[in-house]
């Protein structure tokens, strides 16, 4: 099965990441943080055993920590929708004939290169896998698309959704039993969003 990787990133500029956390801490030390967790994803990533699609917010950016003969570098889907942004790179996974296709963030800091491994691992007996957070979200989502067989289905996961809330793992849990479909879990991780989030990692915090 050919594996991609999709790896959401948002650019890093002052006053437009970790928005959040930048209401407690400021916006100049909440792109400090933003960096540094844009740092720990590439380690975790570069070694995971897929092909590694890296989608950029607004420009994709040739002279970043991202090597180039590592990371296919893409643009998201510009709607202002987090959804079909998403939607759009699964989409064109499955276009470049990829059978497997996990999604992950930059914000969850726990997340391993081993965690990424297994959710290919899982998805060869499932359909889908979820990485969910402490929070109620999912860090990771991933298909296997030799398994799922009507675009139906991933519409009703992705669109017309409201993010950022305690029930979207659930949510999206109860769409693919609607569907049959068979579902693998990751381990539950934390997220970052909040000083309060953030002061659980003693090591991000003490850069401030």
């Amino acid at each position: 099965m050919k594996s991609a990787l999709l790896i959401f990133i948002k650019n890093p500029e002052l006053g437009k990441v970790k928005t959040r956390l930048a209401h407690t801490i400021g916006d100049e030390n909440a792109l400090k943080i933003f960096n540094k967790l844009l740092e720990n994803i590439h380690e975790k990533t570069l070694d995971v055993n897929a092909d590694k699609l890296l989608f950029y917010s607004s420009i994709i950016n040739h002279s970043d920590i991202w090597e180039n003969d590592i990371f296919q570098k893409r643009l998201q889907n510009q709607s202002p929708d987090l959804g079909q942004r998403m939607l759009s790179a699964f989409e064109e996974a499955k276009d470049l004939g990829y059978t497997k296709a996990l999604i992950v963030g930059s914000d969850i800091y726990e997340v391993s290169t081993d965690i990424l491994d297994l959710g290919f691992t899982l998805l060869e007996d499932s359909e889908i896998v979820i990485g969910p957070s402490k929070d109620g979200g999912y860090y990771a989502l991933g298909f296997n698309f030799e398994r799922i067989n009507t675009i139906d289905f991933l519409t009703q996961i992705f669109l017309n959704k409201t993010w950022s809330h305690e029930n979207v793992a659930k949510e999206a849990l109860e769409i693919i039993h609607s569907f049959s479909y068979t579902c693998n879990f990751l381990p539950t991780l934390s997220d970052i969003d909040t000083e309060k989030d953030l002061k659980n990692f003693s090591d991000l915090y003490n850069i401030l």
